[in-house]
């Protein structure tokens, strides 16, 4: 989750909570997301965090990494 621009910045993620619950509803079980939405995500349910495995990334390299690893 959360998007590039053409110059390679990672554009903020609004409603992580949001994101997260669809993704779970999807039958996600992994979230690929910007450490930046760390702080909304603390707000998670305990039923939604037990279901999804996340994986914060800082740039965009990292994120690229993190998603071919699994």
């Amino acid at each position: 989750v959360g998007g590039l621009n053409l110059g390679g910045t990672i554009e903020p993620v609004h409603n992580a909570i949001s994101v997260a619950e669809l993704a779970v509803e999807k039958g996600a079980t992994t979230l690929l997301i910007p450490i930046s939405a760390r702080k909304p995500l603390n707000e998670l349910s305990d039923d939604m965090a037990m279901k999804l495995s996340i994986v914060y990334y800082a740039d965009t390299r990292e994120a690229l990494l993190k998603a071919l690893a699994d």
